[in-house]
């Protein structure tokens, strides 16, 4: 079924097909029929896992980028997915980078993207994770807006934080986008240890006012060198970060250069990024030393690819690309099969 729905799909231009998929999977969510999709599709219980304190159904999850206001929770939930992150989100309402922006390169499975952080801001979002009937575990991803200056990009962070803190399962901090001007620049040095320090000292203050404690997981590059990594596992140990999702989408264009589409600039996802996250989540667990739990995103499309992210050192993943090819029974399959 979804082979065919594939090829409907992949028709159109990858950004309007996407806009167009959260279009029907909204409705689908908001459908008196929504009971009778979810028992057709059959998805099974699956393993619950205690990850960063919180209760996971099952330990498969829908990375940031897939619902980047949070319009379609309710619907990518009948998928079977133990937690759903949305986002990325900004403080401000923001265009994002000129379209097109979105590429599929399909004889590899790879997605390239530059969108931007193209969001309706923060104020939206929570009101949409407000309506949510979803029962797993919501995520929300933050960053700043373009038009913020690195230098006082924490602000947009806490502000975010301030914002969505009472209504997430847990918070993401996106500082490894390759598509907004200098992002990267915070996962390093000073700036990261600013940025990780505020973060923290303001989690302490919301948990006392909500009485309730939120985790924060940090989200990070694929193209991050050895001494670079080490340094950003040691300030994710010592800031007590609750978690690390690894990883981002990668500006290396290695496998994907000789196809269409392969040279545009942006993050690539999917399948030729699967190498290159499961080595950084091999290289974080050595790191850690499982004190920190982290969440394996990158190129998993099969139960083989999942498991290889487990084996690494990943205890929650994350799907995005996979799901665009492979359709919601690869959600079924992997959690059936996944511990």
């Amino acid at each position: 079924m979804y082979s065919l729905i594939r090829k409907a799909i992949f028709s159109l231009e990858a950004e309007k097909a996407h806009d167009l998929s959260i279009i029907l999977l909204k409705a689908l969510g908001r459908s008196p029929f929504n009971l009778l999709i979810k028992t057709l599709h059959n998805c099974p219980k699956g393993n619950e896992k205690t990850v960063m304190g919180l209760q996971f159904r099952n330990p498969i999850g829908l990375a940031a980028g897939a619902d980047k206001n949070g319009d379609a929770i309710d619907g990518l939930g009948m998928m079977g997915f133990g937690f759903i992150e949305v986002g990325t989100v900004t403080p401000l309402a923001q265009d994002g980078n000129p379209k097109p922006r979105e590429f599929r390169i399909p004889q590899v499975e790879g997605i390239i993207n530059r969108n931007g952080f193209s969001n309706k801001g923060i104020d939206y979002l929570v009101e949409n994770v407000k309506k949510a009937k979803y029962k797993g575990v919501i995520g929300i991803n933050i960053s700043k807006n373009k038009a913020t200056s690195i230098e006082r990009g924490k602000e947009d962070y806490i502000y975010c934080l301030n914002k969505a803190y009472d209504y997430a399962g847990y918070i993401a901090i996106n500082i490894s986008s390759p598509n907004t001007p200098d992002l990267r620049q915070l996962q390093y040095g000073e700036a990261l240890e600013d940025l990780l320090h505020s973060i923290k000292e303001r989690q302490k203050i919301l948990a006392e006012q909500y009485n309730k404690y939120v985790p924060i997981a940090v989200k990070i590059a694929p193209d991050l060198g050895e001494g670079e990594l080490v340094q950003i596992a040691d300030s994710i140990r010592r800031h007590k970060i609750d978690g690390v999702i690894a990883t981002n989408t990668t500006i290396s264009r290695e496998m994907v250069e000789h196809f269409p589409n392969g040279k545009e600039a942006g993050g690539l996802s999917g399948k030729p990024l699967r190498e290159k996250s499961t080595q950084i989540i091999t290289a974080l667990r050595r790191e850690l030393k499982g004190e920190i739990p982290i969440i394996g995103c990158g190129g998993i499309d099969s139960v083989e690819t999942a498991q290889e992210k487990i084996d690494a050192g990943a205890e929650l993943l994350q799907l995005y690309s996979g799901l665009i090819y492979h359709g919601p029974n690869l959600v079924k399959t992997l959690v059936k099969e996944i511990n």
